[in-house]
């Protein structure tokens, strides 16, 4: 059977979530710290969730509900990335992953601003909207945690 180029956006899309699951997961393994460990943990289940709902998707009947844009905090744009590191902070934490967040929102919206198919525009303003909404939870997080103490 041919793939359409939706499945293929879909087999893409699953990679990707099963590469950020397994990052989440390797770096819980390497964190000399509890709260590092437990929020990549829980990262690398939202990751594992979202590659279940991918593979829930029947590419021949993409659901035509409108994406709402999502609330951005901006806060992981003005912030340089950190690199991993098994004593990292947990602001450093943060902050590697919002910016991983924002890499693979930006990827889908971008994906989806190079197309002029309908149907891959759904799924990719469907995917780009999934990263944002990791992102809001981490730039939250960082807000109450980190901005709120300084």
């Amino acid at each position: 059977m041919k793939s359409t180029g939706v499945e293929t956006i879909l087999s893409f899309a699953i990679e990707k979530e099963q590469e950020a699951a397994e990052f989440y997961v390797w770096a819980s393994g390497l964190s000399d710290r509890s709260n590092l460990r437990k929020m990549f943990l829980e990262m690398a289940g939202e990751e594992r969730r979202h590659e279940a709902m991918l593979k829930g998707i029947d590419p021949r009947n993409l659901r035509a509900d409108p994406v709402e844009p999502m609330r951005d905090l901006k806060i992981s744009d003005y912030l340089v990335e950190v690199a991993f590191s098994p004593d990292m902070s947990y602001q450093d934490a943060l902050i590697l992953a919002m910016k991983r967040e924002e890499e693979a929102h930006q990827l889908y919206s971008d994906m989806g601003a190079w197309t002029n198919d309908p149907e891959l525009e759904k799924m990719f303003a469907m995917l780009a909207q999934e990263e944002a909404k990791h992102k809001l939870r981490l730039e939250t997080e960082y807000d109450e945690y980190v901005l709120a103490e300084n």
